[in-house]
């Protein structure tokens, strides 16, 4: 099958902070509720947005950037979505026109039509001013529609509805209501699984949405399949212990997928629930927040001399961010905690109240070029001459560094396996 077609919306706004993740989990939670199958993914490297999204639509969610990803990776995703369902939600990045590659820049590449979320909270009729200045921008971006977020009441929502020329569709509105907010902490939403009432605001966040919401799709949009290449099979029969709890999270979907493809067993373990390191072939301990479990992890004696061991060993780990602040010797939290961590690496770091560094990233290894992204609050010194530096495509300050100890690889940088199969694949080799 050469195309698909499948209603799809760019969820995007003005700026960051006016209500996207609401609005389009309230979306996906609401369609899924009239028993519509919605896929859900996200533009841009962002990993807790997307958890919110999976558990709206109950499906996994999955990146979408033109950079990070490339245009194949982008487009086999939503080709096989188009396939299995009713209607498709991409979440967008910052602003609409924000960053490079932008949302406006994957919805035009994508014939992605857009519903721009906008703060109605301190306006009336100023709301379609603003809408209209977002469709007629930039010639080749579809606007579809329009959502409101934080309206003070219906007749609110009314004069905001009546403000939008017939060229926009009206798509609903959320109201200004602290139990329905989605908390956030220093490095953005808090993580879908740490919520014991997640599940209760997404229903919230249906039911609030139901009050004002279009009932009909918008049209079908037409998705070209492309041709990928396959998996290696590097890693058949090989067993890697991969760290999942609320200290390690951020866990991109594709990444886990393609090492499955490849043949790699995953056995995963919660360091701060007291598991032991699984036998394995190789170990990755992604990014999270370890800042936010120091007694636990500094407690785990055990796995930490079964890290070094492993390490020792000339066996393959791959350390991301928090895994990267984990492997040093101590780390200190906003308040200046300190405790002592694994010791992979000499080292330390501490959290600092400012953003350290955001943004995409390549770096150039032995195993291939791979991409990905940093965003972190905290500040290391190590004691390592770097393997490499990443560089940022954008021209930006942040170059992570990039250490490499016999067979540990460590840094700040996120990596998206996708973007090089076959390198990220090596890094788990010895």
């Amino acid at each position: 099958m050469s195309a698909r077609r499948c209603p799809a919306l760019l969820v995007s706004a003005p700026a960051s902070g006016q209500g996207k993740t609401s609005v389009t989990s309230a979306l996906a939670r609401w369609h899924t509720r009239q028993g519509r199958r919605v896929r859900v993914f996200k533009t841009g490297p962002d990993f807790l947005d997307p958890m919110v999204l999976a558990r709206a639509a109950g499906t996994s969610s999955y990146q979408l950037d033109l950079w990070m990803c490339g245009e194949a990776d982008v487009r086999r995703r939503l080709f096989d979505a188009a396939g299995e369902a009713d209607l498709i939600l991409v979440e967008g990045v910052m602003g609409l026109f924000d960053g490079a590659p932008s949302s406006a820049d994957l919805a035009q590449q994508l014939g992605l039509p857009v519903l721009a979320v906008i703060d109605g909270s301190a306006m009336a009729q100023t709301f379609g001013a603003l809408a209209c200045g977002l469709a007629t921008y930039r010639d080749g971006v579809s606007m579809y529609g329009v959502a409101a977020n934080r309206i003070g009441s219906a007749y609110h929502a009314q004069l905001l509805q009546e403000s939008l020329p017939p060229s926009l569709h009206w798509l609903g509105a959320l109201p200004r209501d602290d139990q329905l907010a989605l908390p956030e902490r220093h490095l953005g939403l808090i993580s879908a699984d740490e919520l014991g009432d997640i599940d209760a605001r997404l229903d919230g966040l249906a039911a609030a949405w139901a009050k004002h919401a279009a009932t009909e799709l918008p049209p079908p949009v037409t998705f070209e399949a492309t041709t990928v290449e396959a998996i290696p099979p590097l890693l058949q029969g090989r067993r890697i212990a991969v760290a999942r709890d609320d200290a390690f999270c951020f866990l991109y979907p594709a990444n886990l997928d393609l090492l499955r493809e490849s043949g790699a067993e995953l056995r995963f373990f919660s360091p701060i629930a007291g598991d032991a390191l699984p036998e394995c072939d190789a170990v990755w301990l992604p990014g999270g927040y370890p800042e936010l479990h120091l007694q636990a992890l500094s407690q785990r004696r055990d796995l930490h001399a079964a890290l070094r061991a492993h390490r020792d060993a000339g066996k393959p780990m791959l350390a991301e961010c928090g895994g990267l602040l984990f492997a040093l010797d101590a780390l200190a939290d906003r308040d200046g905690q300190s405790a002592n961590m694994a010791g992979l690496l000499r080292g330390q770091a501490a959290i600092q109240p400012r953003l350290a560094a955001l943004g995409l990233q390549g770096a150039v290894l032995p195993e291939g070029e791979l991409r990905g992204h940093t965003f972190h609050y905290a500040q290391a010194s190590i004691d390592a001459q770097p393997l490499a530096y990443a560089f940022n495509p954008n021209k930006g300050p942040c170059k992570e560094a990039v250490y490499r100890d016999r067979r540990l690889t460590a840094s700040f940088v996120h990596f998206y396996f996708p973007s090089n199969p076959s390198a990220a694949l090596r890094l788990f080799l010895p």
